[in-house]
């Protein structure tokens, strides 16, 4: 019998749909979603704000990225687990024993670890376990079984007080030892092995060509010379890489238990180890602290599962957080606020230069910026979506709030210019013809300022030289001193440019002005209109066309996402992702400001226009005579 097919609905977000994930049967159904239709196909495991430690679990091949199949496979693995999965749609954090299936094959080991866990918290085992309960509760278990495992240490040790060092030192060469023994007892089965079994005469040929002052190749070869006799010397006769080691055994283990001996017989070997045989038990049987067991892992696995599926699979199959403005998406890392804006798109980013080549191509502003707090650095790019960069530059400081709400030092290190608003792109001529006419005014008083400092050292030079130089020298060079005689014809020539050019300005404003004069009161307002419209509707077309085509793709791709749908951030969805400063509705607000500029009186404004006036009335009357 075939399963019914899943209904799915979409919404329409960003100008393209996307599936809505309401509750868990759209969550368990989302092996039957077409993946074209998803919003990513893969995410990174760190560098999100996301659980770490739960992307891990679902990373099953641990490549640091979690794709859309191992996504598909941690909702059936939960699924297979829950009493009810329609518990994987509530996002709930916690777990108790009656939602694990006694038919899983892990259920009847998880309940009962979970009925164990409850208890070291003192709590009923009908309660529910978060999981930051399960970790502390896994812990306290350890500690328990630490204790336990400390009061079961064996009262008769082999040796008391010393029997721990004496045991380490055991264990320090106890495996060289029976790979002796072992040769041994093979010379005994077969003599012919014994030579084969004992160093050659290459082994020391090859030594020869070598330090020997750190041996690393000597503890490579047995302990002795092989012999039928299976006994270990315990003198001179052994390698030399191994006779510190086997002369504190003697001391600290063979000599106390044995007495003293200048050789160790296979039998007797054997019974050191014994001696130590209950030690060694206890000493393996201690709990390992800091780690989990299979059951506590999957336990742990599972209650994550029912906290973090719905709301992974929400900002992986769709993009419902970011784009339904409902709560933060897992790739914005926090709130920037500089040059007066806060922008809520920002993301982590590990090397802002080669996260900049792909994310040039979403066409949004980017503004990279290095974040400080408490000896700690991050980088984020921030996206400004809303007002205008005429004040963005490398060097501007900010703050930067992350997800936790702490604040961080931002500071401008690279930007990335793309359109911002319609708004900016409207005043973006007048800007520059400003910002120009500005340049060329101040490189025009520079150079005036230049020349009249020149002719005043010049001016100087002449007053003070002849004072200074003797009177034959001055009459004989008299005529060089005299400056050379004035120029009238270049000046003219100098003068009638002069002419030229101002009367061609005047002449072009004069028609302008004539022409808005010779039209009707109500018609100078929609001229005037036109021509701003022809100036500044370029701009404005140009980037229209930008800021409708702004792509969330490139910059998640350049952070290690895999995106799958065309995410594009249009003009009414940008601007809402940078808030620019307003004042709260109740606020009162005072329009007096005692360091204002101040303003010429409106007479100077009537004296000027009167002239203006009368200039453009005889240049009409002079060019119609």
């Amino acid at each position: 019998m075939t399963e019914p097919l899943q209904r799915w609905r979409f919404f329409r977000a960003g100008g393209f749909d996307q599936v809505r994930l309401d509750d868990a049967s759209d969550l368990l159904a989302i092996d039957q979603l077409d993946q074209k239709l998803w919003m990513a196909l893969s995410c990174p495991v760190a560098g999100i704000q996301f659980d770490e430690r739960t992307l891990t679990l679902i990373d099953a091949d641990a490549d640091g990225h979690v794709r859309a199949n191992e996504l598909i496979a941690a909702v059936r693995w939960a699924r297979d687990r829950l009493t009810n999965p329609e518990q994987l749609g509530h996002s709930q954090d916690g777990i108790r024993q009656e939602d694990i299936r006694m038919d899983a094959p892990e259920g009847p080991a998880l309940r009962q670890r979970l009925q164990a866990l409850l208890t070291s918290l003192d709590k009923s085992p009908d309660d529910t376990l978060s999981v930051d309960e399960i970790q502390t509760a896994q812990d306290r278990l350890i500690a328990a079984q630490l204790q336990a495992w400390q009061e079961a240490r064996p009262t008769l040790a082999a040796l008391g007080d010393a029997t721990e060092a004496a045991y380490a030192t055991l264990q320090a060469v106890r495996d060289k030892v029976d790979d002796y023994f072992l040769r041994c007892r093979i010379s005994l089965f077969d003599t012919r092995a014994q030579p084969l079994l004992d160093p050659t005469e290459d082994h020391f040929k090859s030594l020869g060509l070598k330090s020997l002052v750190e041996p690393q190749e000597l503890t490579l070869l047995p302990l002795a010379r092989i012999a039928q006799s299976s006994e270990l010397p315990l003198g001179e006769e052994l390698n030399p890489a191994w006779q510190n080691a086997l002369h504190t055994l003697t001391q600290q283990v063979i000599t106390p238990l044995l007495g003293s001996r200048s050789r160790l017989h296979s039998g007797q070997w054997e019974q050191v180890k014994q001696a130590f045989a209950e030690y060694a038990a206890w000493v393996n049987g201690k709990p390992v602290g800091g780690t989990q067991d299979e059951t506590t892992l999957t336990l742990e696995r599972l209650t994550r599962y029912k906290r973090d599926l719905m709301t992974l699979a929400n900002n992986f199959v769709a993009f419902k957080d970011f784009y339904t403005r409902q709560g933060k998406a897992t790739f914005q890392a926090g709130t920037l606020y500089l040059d007066g804006r806060s922008c809520e798109l920002c993301i982590t980013v590990t090397d802002p230069a080669r996260h900049a080549l792909l994310a040039a191509l979403s066409r949004i502003c980017l503004v990279y910026c290095d974040c400080t707090r408490a000896g700690k650095k991050i980088s984020i790019a921030a996206a400004f979506t809303a007002g205008d960069s005429d004040q963005l530059m490398v060097g501007r400081n900010g703050v930067f709030y992350d997800r936790q709400g702490l604040d961080w030092d931002a500071t401008i290190v690279k930007i990335i210019d793309h359109p911002i608003s319609l708004r900016q792109a409207f005043w973006s001529p007048y800007k520059r013809f400003v910002k120009l006419l500005g340049e060329q005014l101040q490189k025009l008083a520079a150079s005036k300022s230049s020349a009249n400092e020149a002719r005043m050292t010049q001016a100087a030079d002449a007053a003070v030289k002849p004072a200074l130089t003797p009177a034959s020298s001055t009459k004989t060079g008299a005529s060089a001193a005299l400056p050379p005689p004035f120029d009238v014809a270049k000046f003219a020539g100098i003068f009638a440019a002069i002419g030229m050019a101002v009367g061609a300005i005047g002449t072009a404003l004069a028609s302008v002005i004539m022409g808005i004069l010779a039209l009707q009161w109500w018609q100078i307002p929609i001229a005037l209109l036109g021509l701003m419209l022809a100036i500044s509707a370029p701009a404005v077309a140009l980037a229209w066309f930008k800021l409708r085509t702004r792509n969330l793709g490139p910059l998640l791709d350049a952070n290690g996402w895999a995106i799958n749908a065309r995410a594009h951030i249009n003009i009414p969805f940008g601007t809402s992702l940078t808030q620019l400063p307003q004042l709260p509705q109740n606020a009162e607000r005072s329009l007096t400001d005692p360091y204002a500029d101040k303003k010429p009186p409106l007479r100077i404004y009537l004296q000027g226009g009167a002239v203006a006036l009368a200039l453009v009335v005889a240049w009409w009357v002079w060019s119609h005579r």
